[in-house]
């Protein structure tokens, strides 16, 4: 079968950066889609030597597809109809079964054929052009891309993520002829905005990325273009003898915003190395899309790296534009630098009551109250420093009211350490300042200071218990506070830190703090039911199976710490091999005293223990009951559940030789409060039942 190249190309004005790759990637997956759909069930096969990739650059989306089959094989559609022993009635005359299912497959009755004793209709549907179908492919594709807003421009109708201008469609050195978005379809790309700005015809599909990058001075393969500014930016920072950071979020912003990148390498004052590293580094980052440059040990140095969309003749006249630019970022930075430190932290407080943290919540200053008291509880938990987590708490927020935080957001709890530095705060409060929001994010850094332990696990848990308590949990996909993420935050601070801290405990004392609110009968039960069972995707990822979770979650401990030894121990039961037929046996166990109504553990009485069986039993669980209680004491549960493991013949022996529903009331009885002894000696960690 004959192959083609296909290419499509629309070229918009500049298009959002920060969606560029997602949309040239969504591209190429629909129009993949579409194929696949349009060639069925050979799809596969015929398109097994075709390569599809997408391309994307500021003011173009296209796709190449290299050896596009250029028709659809002709097939035979087969349709099974009625048994033939219905179709015709005695007198040979089509049943209305039958004329029913010609009319359906829009023939006659003489068109249907017998096939194996069923009625069949069958056609031959002829090959078609893929030219043809193209059209359609593309113009689902560009329907369904991630376009959050889609605008229109001049008088037309037409919808787009940004204005169209110009569309190439070729299958080989033929021109698919179509209008898409108002545009007709033709052989024309166009270069670079400045070194080319004109029209390049193109002869065959094949020859777009090497015309484009030739002539046109476009560079159209993202990744490649991508892969190439890294390489400069690192060249360039190898040249002033430093490393060059390259963050790969604004790696993909710089990439999305040049066709032709170079890099070129500015300075700054070193004057401004005395406002805080991150500071300078936000301001040339969100302001300016500059890479910056460290020297080996990690200190931030006077230069800049820029990717600029041209290459000059001139370089040192863009440098020095942008060193022109950058200086008065700079030096705002310096300047609500020095402002800010004018007034203390504490001072700030009262302006808290200035905004609201949620309407139903209060402010900001009223959660500052109710954290202080909650991080000064868990400090005296914990047997630390009550008055630093306390002081650390009230001035957590205060740092959101400085010019530096207002201008650059995301440097919120950093400037909060330095400002409390500079106002001469103990250094662990100030530390608290920074790392009351971490873990911002999976597998970020946790606190380690004392009270910045104490505020991040308080902060979270007032807001985790406000929203439970105004009826706000997530639902489904949603969650605008981040509930999760704080929930599990929480968690691997205690568990990763080795915290002696009790969930059900700090939430009650949460949702005390907070007062009356509409939904807080219950509040604690949901909020300590949702952060244990953030647990599961903890375990997941850690390739723990989740029934060994579910039997931790069974007995619902409420220490974060206890939970995950609990979770390691079943993990490690399962590797027995007395720990399948011991859970089976706790299942059977379970379901016994479920159905007789027994719950709790009762004594057994050794005059009404007869069969040997269950005269071992008894007495192994006792040996047992004595042998394991310093073992608890210790929360050793790998070491309880390695012992318990030596009941298993002893446990098969009983379900083999006694029968647990005996005539006899008191020996039945006995008997079920022997097998809830049993059974409470495993649920002492895990309800091993779940295993089963």
């Amino acid at each position: 079968m004959e192959t083609l190249d296909f290419l499509f190309e629309l070229g918009t004005q500049e298009l959002p950066p920060k969606a560029l790759k997602s949309l040239s990637d969504a591209l190429e997956a629909d129009v993949t889609s579409g194929l696949k759909e349009l060639f069925g069930k050979d799809a596969d096969l015929l398109l097994k030597n075709s390569e599809i990739k997408s391309y994307a650059a500021p003011r173009r989306l296209a796709l190449v597809i290299q050896n596009l089959p250029t028709e659809v094989p002709g097939s035979v559609f087969v349709m099974q109809g009625p048994p033939a022993r219905i179709a015709f009635d005695g007198d040979g005359k089509p049943t209305k079964a039958l004329e029913g299912f010609a009319r359906k497959c829009g023939a006659s009755v003489a068109q249907l054929e017998e096939i194996n004793g069923k009625m069949h209709f069958s056609k031959e549907v002829p090959a078609k052009p893929v030219s043809n179908q193209l059209p359609a492919i593309i113009e689902e594709a560009l329907a369904k891309l991630p376009i959050p807003k889609r605008m229109r421009w001049g008088a037309s109708r037409t919808e787009f993520v940004r204005p169209v201008q110009w569309l190439a469609m070729l299958l080989g050195d033929q021109i698919v002829d179509c209008e898409i978005m108002g545009l007709k379809s033709g052989r024309t790309t166009r270069g670079h905005r400045f070194h080319y700005d004109q029209e390049i015809e193109l002869s065959n599909a094949s020859e777009y990325l090497e015309n484009l990058e030739s002539v046109g001075k476009v560079i159209a393969d993202f990744d490649e273009r991508r892969e190439k500014i890294r390489a400069q930016v690192e060249a360039e920072g190898a040249l002033v003898n430093g490393i060059a950071q390259i963050d790969d979020e604004l790696l993909d912003e710089v990439t999305a915003l040049n066709e032709w990148p170079v890099a070129l390498t500015g300075r700054f004052e070193e004057r401004f190395l005395d406002v805080p590293a991150q500071a300078l580094i936000s301001s040339m980052k969100e302001h300016q899309k500059y890479f910056h440059v460290t020297d080996e040990e990690g200190t931030l140095m006077p230069y800049f790296i820029t990717i600029c969309n041209i290459e000059s003749k001139d370089p040192a006249q863009v440098i020095a534009g942008n060193e022109k630019v950058i200086r008065p970022r700079l030096a705002d930075a310096a300047f609500f630098l020095e402002t800010d430190k004018k007034r203390t932290l504490e001072s700030r407080i009262d302006d808290l009551n200035n905004i609201v943290f949620q309407k139903d919540l209060g402010t900001l200053h009223a959660k500052a109250i109710r954290v202080a008291a909650l991080a000064k509880h868990i400090a005296a938990t914990l047997k630390q420093d009550e008055f630093k987590a306390e002081r650390a708490a009230m001035l957590a927020k205060t740092d959101l009211m400085t010019d530096m935080v207002f201008e650059f957001p995301d440097l919120q709890g950093l400037m909060g350490y330095h400002y409390a530095l500079n106002d001469g705060e103990d250094e662990a409060v100030a530390l608290a300042q920074n790392e009351q929001y971490m873990p911002r994010f999976a597998g970020d850094e946790l606190p380690q200071s004392e009270p910045g332990i104490a505020v991040a696990i308080a902060d979270r848990l007032d807001t985790l218990t406000g929203l439970f308590g105004i009826n706000q949990p997530p639902t489904g996909s949603k969650d605008p506070f981040a509930l999760r993420r704080a929930a599990l935050g929480v968690l691997r601070i205690i568990v990763e830190g080795k915290l002696d801290l009790d969930l059900a405990d700090l939430i009650q004392v949460a949702v005390s703090n907070h007062g009356h609110l509409p939904a807080s009968a219950g509040a604690e039960t949901k909020v300590l039911d949702f952060m244990l069972e953030r647990f599961r995707a903890w375990y997941e990822g850690e390739g723990i199976a989740v029934e060994v979770f579910l039997s931790v979650l069974a007995v619902k401990p409420t220490q974060p710490l206890e939970f995950d030894k609990r979770v390691k121990a079943v993990n490690h039961f399962r590797t027995l091999s007395e720990a399948e037929a011991l859970a089976a046996a706790n299942k059977r166990v379970s379901n016994i005293l479920s159905k007789q109504g027994v719950s709790d553990a009762l004594s057994v009485s050794q005059e009404l223990l007869h069969d040997p069986a269950e005269k071992t039993l008894a007495a192994a669980v006792a040996a047992k009951q004595t042998s394991l209680a310093p073992l608890f004491e210790q929360g050793d549960y790998k070491a309880i559940l390695e012992q318990l493991a030596d009941l298993r013949s002893d446990v098969d022996s009983f379900f083999d030789d006694v029968m647990v529903m005996a005539d006899d009331e008191a020996v039945k009885n006995n008997r079920l409060a022997l097998l809830s002894q049993l059974r409470n000696l495993f649920l002492g960690v895990a309800d091993i039942s779940a295993l089963s």
